[in-house]
């Protein structure tokens, strides 16, 4: 019997599979027709200080190998989302995470002092936002990315990780900035930038013009983010994600250096993605005499 519960810094998953945020909606439309007990946890979508609308449509485009989104995380802001989704968290049969976003520093630090007060096992930073204190984006930023963790963590009544972008020159010094500032993990990673034009209409696909590309061709892209802060940092934890489609998916995180392993566009292909791909990842530990998915991580590196 393979055992599949990992630890992850200070949280212990049932499971090594983990459903990224901005796949699963609140976690409730999801839970309703996944099946949750494959997953040691599930990610809500980001969440704001203040209600963001969000780009306008089109958002979203499909590729030849994944999509395309420009969704600008629209979101009701967190004092609508505690109303709306705080009472309904400790009954869906999977422990959930919150997701913070923000601007600033100190709209982080408001969202996650809100996002304390629901039952969440979890808070997971999306750096990947506008920072209006400064230029660019935060995840492309060591010391504007250490800022908010640190802040986060202060009035955190719950673990936090960093969830950190491939789009970042260096991303192992983001990695060791949000380390530092007490991430208890690292997830690795969100999507990178792409682009693609509609021919018929001759416009670009999606209104943003340069979105997120998420799907199976992240997946070396993602990988060698896992390997790259894996082998600077190897005592860091990390959750590993990008393009996970199968067992074998799965299998390669773990050894590249991830503790545990992101599912996230799949679910859009079918939302009980998650139930095969830990099947088929059992169905290789047993063959190969694996007797705990926690032993492969970081093997291969």
């Amino acid at each position: 019997m393979t055992r599949l519960d990992v630890a992850l810094g200070p949280l212990h998953l049932r499971s090594p599979l983990v459903a990224s945020s901005g796949t699963v909606g609140s976690i409730s439309e999801w839970a309703a027709v996944a099946d949750v007990a494959a997953y040691g946890a599930a990610v809500s979508k980001s969440v704001s200080r203040d209600p963001w609308p969000g780009r306008p449509a089109p958002r979203l485009s499909p590729t030849e190998a994944g999509m395309l989104n420009s969704i600008g995380i629209q979101n009701p802001g967190i004092e609508q989302w505690l109303a709306l989704h705080s009472g309904e968290v400790a009954s869906l049969g999977v422990p959930v995470w919150g997701s913070a976003v923000g601007n600033s520093v100190d709209e982080f630090a408001d969202v996650a002092a809100g996002l304390s007060t629901a039952p969440i096992e979890a808070i997971e930073v999306n750096l990947s936002c506008p920072n209006l204190e400064g230029e660019g984006m935060f995840a492309l930023d060591a010391q504007a990315s250490g800022r908010v963790i640190e802040a986060v963590v202060a009035v955190a009544r719950v673990p936090v990780g960093a969830k950190l972008s491939p789009n970042a020159e260096n991303i192992v010094a983001i990695a060791e900035a949000v380390s530092r500032a007490g991430a208890a993990w690292l997830t690795l990673t969100n999507t990178v930038w792409g682009a693609a034009i509609d021919i018929e209409r001759r416009r670009p696909a999606i209104s943003g013009v340069i979105g997120g590309y998420s799907g199976v061709g992240m997946k070396p892209v993602a990988l060698r983010c896992v390997i790259e802060v894996h082998r600077a940092l190897p005592d860091v934890p990390i959750l590993g994600l990008g393009g996970v489609r199968t067992g074998g998916d799965l299998i390669e995180y773990i050894m590249a250096g991830a503790s545990a392993v992101g599912v996230g566009t799949a679910h859009f292909e079918n939302p009980k993605a998650g139930r095969r791909i830990l099947k088929e990842a059992v169905r290789w530990c047993k063959q190969q005499g694996v007797g705990s998915i926690a032993e492969l991580t970081g093997v291969a590196i």
